[in-house]
């Protein structure tokens, strides 16, 4: 091994080895006597490899999770151990080295599960050979893509990470100035504006492992940080960058997991959610959504009369009443008033089947009905109907266990609303962002018709999580101007806050479009865990606190002095 103490990792040596003097240095795993002779485990974060000691040589302080370098000659172990790469060999010490000693650990690096005593000691968590290796993975991941960014031509280019703040959806963290009292940096959400300033630059294809911060509320796939495979390329369209990333992913899983990617199928935002109540939907199960408005109208049932949309899914199984009592709960969650349901043997049977006669045979026929299955329905508007039967379908994913985690079922939603109406704020404000290009036949008149409009947007979605989200730009600035005005920004008010981006456009921009790919969301999903902290060095809990180095902190009073800042 170059550059080091060591000749070799302690996952290296094998029988061709033997007679070799070498040097190993890591912790010690584990301690045994077996007569005149002591064993150790040595442990770096390439494997293990067995120590021979004479014992009236030996330390007898050394214990677990000391740092030792040890010289020796290799020899064949008398009884291998092929539980380990090394398992064949030990090294038979003559000199031995202690680096450091070590207190008992206050985890057990197998077995501690206590989330925030692992972030506490999280550089004792990562001595875990299973969480060193998703960060393992993680390099792997962006070397890949590193790899195949280069050999189409893009630039690894960096932006900056003190930036005007700007709306662009999330709260900013904002940094105080010292030289410039009064003023503030922001930590940026993304690097959306500088990439596309990128473009009106000529550099034609960029790409950055970038840094996003974003101060919002957090869950299992969110921290206060995270980082984007971020791209951007000039003269494209959207399938243009959407075959890109096609090829990209199927490279990394190639180059990675040595996993071949089917081809990924593309939906638009209406079929999606049409057929799986989801703008990120997981394809490795059916539990697709039946529309039945129209024959759901012919019944005497009340509720489905008097409602826009009746949709259902049918399980080829039969549910306890609890089971169904916790269905419920999860579509109202989502805005449905109820959950109805009957189940069919040869007829229909239990829930709302009393209902259903005039209209039994249609039924049977539209949903191809076979023995013992349940049909849930939801009523109400579009949009409720199927968000909520889309987390149903979630919800009986996992009660019936319908997929491997191993199994990664990847596709496009594309043509999204550009803009959605917030109702408590009464006004339309962007889906996405207000960078995206709406569809060109939108582009003359979106203004009058902000709810028909969509937007030439696409994400990537993998197993039911959303990856990456993208879009053609606009790069027009008497368009961009116009979706700023529409969403409520004046033009001082552009100019303030954007300015900087609008007076580059006046200087010939191409046209261009790029997406942010979600690298923790991605190593999360291909280490096979839904909880991105075990794929992140330093993450922060749920409060978005580090308690290894207990930040956020207090500050002296001098530091705000400096800044010109008083605490409230």
């Amino acid at each position: 091994m170059k550059y080091t103490q060591r000749t070799h990792t302690c996952n290296e040596l094998r029988k061709q080895h033997v007679k070799q003097t070498v040097c190993l240095a890591g912790w010690v795993q584990g301690k045994r006597e077996h007569g005149s002779v002591v064993f150790l485990d040595l442990r770096d974060r390439y494997g293990i490899t067995q120590l021979a000691i004479d014992k009236s040589k030996f330390d007898s302080n050394i214990k677990k999770e000391y740092v030792i370098i040890a010289k020796g000659v290799v020899v064949e172990r008398s009884q291998p151990n092929k539980k380990v790469d090394t398992g064949d060999v030990e090294v038979k010490v003559e000199a031995l080295e202690v680096v450091n000693e070590s207190e008992v650990l206050p985890i057990n690096n197998e077995t501690t599960e206590d989330p925030n005593l692992r972030l506490k000691y999280r550089y004792l968590d990562l001595r875990r050979t299973s969480s060193m290796s998703k960060l393992v993975l993680r390099h792997q991941v962006k070397k890949a893509a590193a790899e195949f960014f280069d050999k189409n031509n893009f630039l690894d280019l960096e932006t900056p990470m003190l930036v005007k703040s700007t709306p662009e959806g999330a709260r900013d963290y904002l940094v105080p100035s010292r030289v410039n009292k009064g003023k503030f940096y922001a930590l940026p959400q993304s690097p959306q504006l500088y990439k596309q300033i990128l473009m009106i630059s000529g550099a034609d294809r960029y790409y950055q492992i970038a840094r996003c911060l974003r101060d919002e509320d957090l869950r299992a796939d969110r921290q206060p940080e995270h980082t984007q495979l971020d791209f951007e390329m000039s003269f494209v369209t959207s399938k243009d960058i959407m075959d890109f990333t096609e090829d990209l992913f199927k490279h990394i899983f190639k180059k990675v997991l040595n996993k071949d990617l089917d081809d990924f199928p593309r939906f638009t935002y209406e079929e999606a959610m049409t057929r799986f109540g989801s703008d990120k939907p997981d394809l490795r199960f059916g539990l697709e959504l039946s529309e039945v408005t129209s024959i759901a109208k012919k019944t005497d049932f009340s509720i489905f009369n008097s409602a826009e949309s009746v949709k259902c899914i049918v399980v080829e199984e039969l549910f306890s009443r609890k089971q169904i009592d916790e269905f419920t709960d999860v579509v109202k969650l989502y805005g449905a008033k109820g959950l109805a349901y009957a189940t069919y043997t040869s007829e229909f049977e239990g829930g709302i089947s009393k209902f259903l006669g005039n209209v039994s045979d249609e039924l049977k026929k539209e949903l191809k009905l076979k023995k013992n299955s349940t049909i849930f329905f939801v009523a109400g508007c579009k949009k409720v109907a199927e968000t909520s039967l889309g987390q149903l379908r979630i919800k009986l994913r996992d009660t019936l266990e319908l997929v491997k985690s191993d199994d990664f079922k990847f596709c496009f939603v594309k043509d999204f609303p550009l803009f959605s109406y917030n109702e408590t704020e009464k006004r339309w404000e962007p889906e996405h962002h207000m960078f995206s290009m709406p569809k060109p036949e939108f582009v003359d008149d979106f203004e009058k018709r902000p709810g028909e409009v969509k937007g030439d947007l696409f994400d990537v979605a993998l197993n039911g999580w959303e990856l990456a989200s993208g879009s053609i730009r606009v790069s027009n600035p008497k368009v961009q101007r116009r979706i700023m005005e529409f969403i409520g920004l004046s033009p001082k008010e552009a100019d303030e806050k954007f300015g900087f981006l609008l007076n580059a456009y006046n200087y010939g921009a191409p046209s261009h479009g790029g997406m942010g790919l979600g690298l923790d969301r991605i190593v999360a999903l291909m280490a096979e865990t839904f909880d991105i902290r075990e794929v992140i060095t330093f993450p922060k809990n749920k409060n978005a606190e580090c308690p290894m180095d207990d930040s956020p902190s207090k500050i002296d009073l001098k530091q705000l002095d400096e800044l010109g800042l008083k605490l409230k």
